[in-house]
């Protein structure tokens, strides 16, 4: 891991740290484990960050994303499809479309 990323990771779990309940903060972290190719840990955070805001979108994407990236493809897909829903009941066409677009290149 280079030291950009280090400092940004650590940066974030400062953050985190002072308020554990954000889940911008976690996202962030997911994201930059997903960066490194670090799945397990990435998912982990992106499952936190959904546990603590089911309407974070974005999330549910790269956990996919990451999931499928695993070999995970079946899981990918699960996540995927309760990712739309959810995002279809808060009204967040735009995340729906583009998990729908991911949901039908994993299939």
């Amino acid at each position: 891991m280079g030291t950009e990323q280090n400092d940004r990771l650590s940066q974030l779990r400062n953050l985190f740290e002072n308020d554990p309940h954000d889940a911008f903060c976690m996202y962030g972290i997911a994201m930059e484990h997903a960066k490194e190719n670090r799945h397990t840990e990435a998912i982990a955070w992106f499952n936190q960050t959904i546990e603590t805001d089911p309407s974070y979108t974005y999330a549910w994407y790269h956990k996919a994303k990451c999931q499928d990236d695993a070999g995970q493809t079946d899981e990918a897909i699960q996540t995927l499809e309760d990712g739309m829903k959810q995002a279809t009941e808060i009204g967040d066409t735009h995340a729906a479309e583009e998990m729908a677009a991911l949901y039908s290149a994993i299939q």
